[in-house]
């Protein structure tokens, strides 16, 4: 890729998150309703979700008509440029219906197949954090201009702030449940905030140690992955494999291995 195809596509994707995180932080009414139940009947999309997704495909289209699309919300197109969008309109939706914080767009491009521009916004934080591969890690916020990111210092495993997600199907839940009751004892503490992204965004930021889910979709973690890692984090899924929807894991240097060896012998790989 050339530095300008790089340039196109990280000011279109933080164009298109800045304006999708202004509509739903701006736009959202005060009676937001349900549009759909996805996993089970507490997994939810509402009409924000759907409305944010439309407005980051429309503006991308319009400005790159020949470029594909895998959406949350169902947008899913081929493409013949070699480049797809994969977008997050809404990560943390739940939080979002509840009024809660922590929630954000998440941006990615990718380039034959490898992920080489991602954008996550978190409106209600007032942060962007962006990353294009090679490039290293930035975040803008309300201070002035950019700021590099970089993990945190590897701390012992027992020192170690970790978060995760937990499933909206409850028989999955509960066993999710049981992996963390068996790590807490090993760690600092264990977090859940509801949003991948942002989880992912924070181990870039140095926030978290580490994160570690299951059940993950690439709209969930495409941006924040190139992120973290591009911050220094390690990322991946099973020991030897790439992030996926078995297990998606990341962290510093020094936390990353002895977490994913916990948690491949602990199971949470499968439900």
């Amino acid at each position: 890729m050339t530095d300008a195809l790089h340039r196109e596509l990280l000011q279109l994707a933080q164009e298109a998150a800045r304006r999708a995180g202004e509509l739903l932080r701006d736009g959202r009414p005060a009676d937001l309703a349900v549009a759909r139940t996805k996993s089970s009947p507490i997994d939810v999309v509402t009409e924000m979700d759907i409305a944010a997704e439309k407005l980051i495909t429309d503006l991308i289209s319009g400005r790159r008509p020949d470029d594909g699309f895998l959406g949350e919300e169902g947008a899913s197109v081929e493409g013949t440029s070699g480049v797809r969008w994969v977008i997050d309109p809404l990560d943390g939706t739940v939080n979002y219906l509840y009024g809660l914080p922590t929630w954000a767009v998440s941006v990615a491009a990718e380039r034959d197949g490898e992920t080489v521009v991602g954008v996550v916004a978190a409106p209600m934080r007032g942060e962007t954090y962006h990353a294009v591969r090679g490039g290293g890690a930035w975040a803008t916020g309300a201070w002035a201009g950019e700021r590099a990111l970089a993990c945190r210092p590897a701390p012992p495993l027992d020192q170690a702030l970790v978060s995760t997600g937990f499933n909206y199907v409850a028989g999955v839940r509960a066993h999710q449940a049981g992996i963390a009751g068996r790590l807490i004892p090993l760690l600092r503490d264990i977090r859940r905030g509801g949003s991948a992204a942002v989880d992912l965004c924070d181990v870039a930021c140095g926030r978290l140690d580490g994160y570690y889910e299951r059940g993950l979709h690439a709209w969930d973690f495409a941006a924040g992955d190139l992120i973290a890692r591009e911050a220094g984090a390690l990322t991946g899924g099973r020991p030897g494999e790439r992030p996926s929807g078995e297990l998606t894991v990341a962290g510093t240097p020094g936390v990353f291995e002895p977490l994913q060896r916990l948690l491949e012998d602990f199971g949470a790989w499968h439900d």
